[in-house]
């Protein structure tokens, strides 16, 4: 595995990214980060670096107002730009290698909206490590309506206890989008794929979960298209 500063110019200016290679990546996924964390996250650089051991290649970046140390985060056109931008340097960088993209919570959410507006250049599915349905204790599933215009294939990685996401609403909204959305849901782990002393299970145990889960279903799409 090998990570190395890169930069993308958006037309809301240039933000910084990181570069993951695997050995033999099978896929390369763009990856945007939260609203609360950059790209550099805990969580951020634990997917990067398991996506990377399960054949993956990852490009983080950072959304302008990140960039910029801004609380507020970018207004949808200038996330969707971002995520574009962010995609096209991804294939420049790693010509040949199949393209994905999406992100967590909040750079999951924009990925879907650029890709709704129109299809982005290359990428083949998208995939949502933890889809913020709706707010914390505020269940809606609006913020899903725009799903409907994607024409990639996508993958929603959910925690059953994701207080941004009730598992009932997202089961109905992957059921209204029919094959074109394959859900996996992470037993008792909450929007930061957290889970309770109980399970036994460990953050790294987790992250190893979403990894392979990810890169499986990213074969399954490269395979079918």
């Amino acid at each position: 595995m090998n990570t190395r500063d890169i930069t993308v110019d958006t037309p809301h200016g240039t933000v910084s990214g990181l570069l993951t290679e695997s050995g033999a990546a099978a896929a390369l996924l763009v990856l945007g980060h939260g609203a609360g964390a950059g790209m550099r996250h805990a969580f951020m650089e634990s997917l990067a670096a398991a996506l990377a051991q399960a054949g993956v290649s990852s490009l983080r970046y950072q959304f302008p107002f990140m960039e910029a140390g801004k609380f507020r985060t970018d207004s949808p056109a200038v996330a969707a730009a971002t995520v574009r931008a962010a995609a096209i340097e991804a294939a420049r960088l790693l010509p040949g290698v199949p393209l994905f993209a999406g992100g967590k919570s909040f750079g999951g959410r924009m990925t879907s909206t650029a890709a709704a507006e129109l299809p982005l250049d290359g990428v083949r599915g998208l995939a949502f490590f933890g889809f913020p349905l709706h707010p914390p204790k505020k269940p809606a599933t609006c913020r899903a309506d725009h799903l409907a215009r994607v024409t990639a294939p996508m993958l929603f990685l959910q925690g059953t206890r994701d207080d941004l996401a009730e598992i009932t609403l997202i089961r109905d909204v992957t059921t209204r989008l029919g094959p074109q959305a394959a859900l996996h849901e992470v037993a008792e782990a909450n929007h930061a794929f957290d889970v309770p002393k109980r399970t036994g299970r460990t953050a790294a145990d987790i992250i190893v979960e979403l990894a392979q889960t990810a890169s499986e279903w990213m074969g399954v799409v490269t395979a079918s298209r």
